[in-house]
């Protein structure tokens, strides 16, 4: 049997999407050219996501429509906030899967490139100088993403620190209290500031960072990896290794929805792994 593509919508990841797309009423009087399949969009959309490919160039034999249809929905279904709630949604699932662990977080940043420019760039110290942005991640104690943000290539990591805890979605669970704030987060040497320590306490988490000017082998390295490999997932998507939108908010889809389709495998192989660990049927 042919593996599926990665940007194949299957019929369970769809039961998930659909409910969170605005409805669209066609109207009755003069209804012009029928509206594209809401499916065939959204693997349009994950196409792009994967390859990187330019809107213009989306093969059209594919049946997904346009480029510039596939662009007017990612930008329509971005201001009507469909890319956090699938985010929420599939941690929700993750934790009433008992596969979200918050004992614990872990925070980065990667620097990209940004050719094009657009709000939320600056020149980059890192990079002689060229105009990029700044992805930031915190995930929990396994790697899960649990929010991103975006910023210009110019800014501190240590700022993002206190935005990405804030941006953790309330993950509900079949039962007690949604769940927001990790035990404690874990930081390298950029985030040592004692103003944001401060910060973190205030919202009743315990900051586990790195000191400048002592020696390296703090131990975190053992336990802060993980968000060095979402960063690694994340970017296997084409289209966030390189910045090529100038506006934002369609960059910041792209990075939420990649947040949200790591989400879905990590679900998807803790199914996996619950069916293979069941026993035979007797007889």
């Amino acid at each position: 049997m042919a593996r599926p593509k990665p940007w194949e919508v299957d019929d369970e990841l769809w039961a998930v999407i659909e409910p969170l797309l605005p409805r669209v009423e066609r109207r009755t009087r003069h209804p012009g050219r029928k509206r594209h399949p809401d499916r065939l969009v959204f693997q349009g959309i994950l196409f792009v996501l994967h390859t990187g490919i330019s809107w213009e160039h989306l093969p059209q034999e594919l049946g997904f429509g346009s480029g510039m249809t596939c662009w007017r929905r990612l930008a329509e279904w971005t201001e009507a906030g469909v890319w956090p709630r699938l985010h929420e949604v599939l941690l929700a699932k993750l934790r009433s899967a008992n596969a979200l662990d918050f004992s614990r977080a872990a925070v980065d940043g990667s620097y990209i490139s940004g050719r094009k420019g657009g709000a939320k760039t600056g020149r980059s110290p890192v990079d002689r100088g060229r105009t990029g942005s700044k992805h930031h991640l915190i995930t929990d104690a396994t790697g899960i993403p649990l929010a991103a943000t975006l910023t210009g290539g110019n800014r501190n990591d240590v700022t993002q620190l206190i935005p990405l805890l804030q941006a953790v979605p309330p993950v509900r669970c079949k039962r007690g209290r949604p769940r927001r704030h990790p035990d404690a987060v874990l930081g390298d040497r950029g985030y040592d500031h004692d103003k944001y320590r401060r910060l973190v306490w205030d919202l009743g988490v315990k900051p586990l960072i790195a000191r400048r000017g002592t020696r390296r082998g703090s131990g975190l390295g053992t336990q802060r990896w993980v968000v060095e490999r979402a960063f690694a997932h994340l970017h296997w998507f084409r289209r966030l290794r390189i910045r090529w939108e100038i506006r934002d908010d369609i960059h910041e889809a792209f990075l939420t929805l990649g947040c949200a389709l790591i989400c879905w495998r990590r679900l998807c192989a803790v199914a996996s792994d619950a069916l293979a660990s069941q026993p035979p049927p007797a007889g």
